[in-house]
């Protein structure tokens, strides 16, 4: 995503996370007077979740400044956080900021132009020293049909593979009644949809006062703000999920039937050697539960290929729990190692057949794709239109539809697919529900 206001673009990779927290560094940069730069400025903020997406950001950065040569430049994010030598050693970059200071006007006020030395062009603190997160207020994210509230960052998980904790921190909630406030505040403003965002969504409420789950912070929220017509979980890790949240799930309508569950292997040997917490028996037992209670799920799901040590028989395995688990939207990652994390020290497959295991697991994702495709042709469906002439279903399955404005929730029927995506029309007694 990208946009500008005042001479302030915003260059986003990533998370949803990221979307959200993108906003709040507008407000601020805004703030701090960096848009009344007469050559404006670009603000990078990156993900490091794999090494391609570093690249991706370096390859932005120096395009930025070819097409803006005397446009500030600033770069924070969790790429940032992580390596933040990376960035201030670039001829490109004028400022480096970490997670936690990116979030804070003063800080961009490290500049030239406001009178500051650039002896310090890298600001970026220890991340685990921050021990709360603050609840952002944002009235709107730019560009976007539905809003994104962070209610939760960091992660005391540290899996093999994994760099973002080292990015993000331990994990912090937000407190229960400001994550209602800023819901509150996005419905009023006409947000039909809201997505409850987090690096570790499902620790929710193990660092606050009492220590609410997850399950307790959405029924609160359903409770409270009854103008909010959806609201949707980003990825969960399914072996966290709390009996209140299974049972939201099970009788609140309001709450989207999608689930993207971190799962990352099906074999179990592998999951132990990424220091994951659940078994694949685990994974399979949750689909099933939360099938029986809400037959209308929709499943994705994280999968890494050629994780080190996996062999062809560990790999059928998360070929298999495609279909055990009812898997139907897919992020297949081909293993990229991090430096500085212990999976990129253990023996490796070799990178040809990483990338073939990774296309491997993404056509039997695409086939399981098609087949939820042809199940919805024939149903009625309730449409958010996000940009003209396509939007999403509940179970957040793409929909060619013409008709309704960005934000409006569409009653729609699905007519057919086109493998890609389903097609559908205005219902007969046409309802529009204005967000």
């Amino acid at each position: 995503m990208s946009g500008s206001t005042r001479g302030i673009d915003i260059v986003t990779f990533g998370c949803r996370l990221n979307t959200y927290e993108s906003e709040v560094m507008r407000r601020e940069a805004t703030a701090a007077g960096l848009g009344e730069l007469q050559d404006g400025a670009v603000i990078f903020n990156t993900c490091a979740v794999t090494a391609e997406a570093v690249r991706q950001a370096k390859q932005s950065i120096r395009k930025a400044r070819r097409e803006n040569p005397n446009a500030r430049i600033i770069v924070t994010g969790c790429a940032a956080q992580t390596e933040p030598a990376t960035f201030s050693d670039m001829a490109e970059v004028d400022l480096v900021l970490g997670n936690e200071e990116k979030l804070k006007a003063h800080n961009y006020r490290a500049l030239p132009d406001f009178g500051v030395n650039d002896f310090e062009k890298a600001r970026v603190n220890d991340i685990f020293s921050v021990r709360e997160t603050a609840s952002h207020m944002v009235d709107a994210i730019e560009g976007r049909a539905r809003a994104f509230v962070q209610v939760q960052n960091g992660c005391d998980h540290r899996c093999t593979f994994c760099i973002i904790p080292y990015g993000r921190g331990n994990s912090r909630s937000v407190p229960m009644g400001a994550v209602v406030e800023q819901v509150k505040r996005l419905a009023g403003n006409g947000y039909a949809e809201v997505v409850l965002s987090g690096v570790d969504l499902t620790s929710y409420g193990a660092d606050l006062p009492g220590a609410p789950k997850l399950g307790r912070l959405v029924k609160t929220i359903l409770r409270q703000v009854t103008d909010v017509r959806r609201l949707r979980l980003s990825s969960i890790d399914s072996i966290e999920a709390d009996s209140e949240l299974m049972d939201v799930i099970a009788t609140e309508k309001r709450l989207m039937p999608h689930l993207h569950l971190s799962l990352q292997s099906g074999d179990n040997m592998i999951l132990k050697r990424m220091k994951r917490r659940h078994l694949r028996d685990d994974s399979i037992r949750f689909c099933v539960e939360v099938r029986a209670l809400r037959p209308d799920v929709v499943f994705g799901a994280d999968i890494i290929a050629g994780f080190p040590t996996e062999t062809e028989a560990m790999f059928e395995n998360s070929l298999g729990i495609v279909e055990e688990c009812g898997l139907t939207h897919l992020h297949v990652f081909p293993f990229s190692p991090r430096e500085g994390t212990p999976a990129a020290r253990m023996p490796p497959v070799r990178r040809e057949v990483v990338k073939e295991r990774a296309a491997r697991l993404r056509a039997v994702g695409e086939k399981a794709y098609k087949r939820h495709l042809a199940s919805v042709v024939g149903t009625a469906q309730s449409v958010l239109v996000e940009r003209e002439g396509l939007g999403r279903t509940e179970g957040f399955t793409l929909t060619a539809l013409e008709a309704g404005r960005p934000g409006e929730i569409v009653e729609a029927m699905v007519t057919g697919h086109d493998g890609e995506r389903l097609v559908a029309a205005p219902a007969p007694a046409q309802q529009v529900r204005a967000a």
